[in-house]
């Protein structure tokens, strides 16, 4: 009897298997779905492993957790935030643009206009209209809506999507990944298997913070054992030196990240914008060293810490005058009058 014959009735059997299997679970029938939530078991599993191996072979903090239960509490507390913070930010919506008409539609038919705020435009999530037809009667509005921010004489075809045949509000992006156009697009995380956009960038920023500072003090953790039981066995001792660099090529990676991040949310930008800056039609002709979508350093500040996520807020391109205003170098006046903030 051969190996082919002994494989013969795996290989017919598999596919009556994996049919079955996938009728079982239908979440898994998608192969990204299945890449990100094997990425996902990775990380969380990379985390149970690095506390796992402290609390297994570090005995004096066994012994510090007895006489200082409140240390380890903290560090577990922190620990727990951080896997929290990580599944609500993976499991939020970006702010997709179909939402966005949903919410504009329902407006419309409830009779209440979307707000203006700062020449932009708020419009409140209603969660009622989540699973009605995004494309009816009101299409119109939406039109008139989005072309409202766009300086005169532009073409809707200009700002229509591709892919999904949507007029797209300025600052917005169709992700192919997540085959969807999404409000204030910044970038498709493949370790949380979402885009990152309007709906969820805080979300993302405190989980970056609270990753790093996890990452800062289970190093000290483990610099502290290395310099305390160094030579006792070997083979302990190859381990945390191999999960310690691990780490520290990780945490240079989490520093990077939550300090460029902390850049765009100061200047208002957004990955996207900034690496891609000369490909986007209305951020061509702006120099560089101007951010046209920032209201100075507090309320960008505020617009992004105190957002919520029930409203999707659309900026309009700036008119040329105020782009001639925020390209002005600031002067000690303007430093005393807190023009920056």
């Amino acid at each position: 009897m051969t190996m082919v014959t002994l494989c013969r009735p795996i290989r017919e059997s598999w596919p009556r298997f994996s049919d079955r299997f996938y009728r079982w679970f239908p979440c898994l029938s998608d192969p990204g779905r299945r890449s990100s939530l094997g990425l996902k078991v990775a990380l969380v599993a990379l985390h149970l492993v690095y506390v796992g191996v402290l609390f297994l072979f570090d005995r004096d903090l066994v012994d510090k957790t007895t006489k200082e239960p409140w240390y380890t509490a903290i560090y577990l507390l922190l620990f727990v935030a951080t896997l929290v913070q990580y599944f609500l930010t993976a499991g939020s919506s970006p702010g997709y643009v179909l939402d966005a008409i949903r919410a504009a539609r329902s407006a419309s038919t409830s009779k209440q206009p979307a707000a203006s705020k700062n020449g932009g435009l708020v419009i409140t999530i209603d969660g009622s209209q989540r699973g009605s037809n995004v494309l009816g009667s009101n299409t119109s509005s939406w039109t008139k809506l989005v072309m409202d921010m766009y300086p005169p004489g532009s073409s809707v075809r200009t700002w229509t999507c591709t892919y999904c045949n949507v007029l797209q509000p300025p600052r917005a992006k169709h992700c192919q990944d997540c085959d969807k156009c999404v409000l204030q697009f910044d970038h498709h995380c493949v370790w949380l298997g979402t885009c990152i956009g309007q709906g969820n960038h805080s979300r993302f920023w405190w989980y970056i913070c609270e990753e790093t500072a996890l990452c800062i003090w289970t190093g000290v953790l483990y610099i502290t054992y290395l310099t305390v039981n160094m030579s006792k066995t070997w083979w302990i001792d190859v381990v945390m030196i191999l999960l310690l660099v691990i780490l520290t090529i990780s945490l240079i990676f989490l520093i990077l990240l939550l300090l460029f991040h902390s850049y765009l949310i100061l200047t208002n930008q957004t990955t996207y914008e900034l690496v891609r800056r000369r490909r986007i039609p209305y951020l061509r002709e702006i120099p560089e060293r101007v951010h046209p979508f920032s209201k100075g350093i507090c309320r960008n500040l505020y617009n992004f810490c105190c957002a919520r996520s029930s409203i999707y807020a659309m900026e309009p391109l700036p008119s040329a005058q105020e782009l001639e205003a925020k390209s002005r170098p600031y002067t000690c006046l303007d430093v005393l009058s807190c023009r920056c903030c």
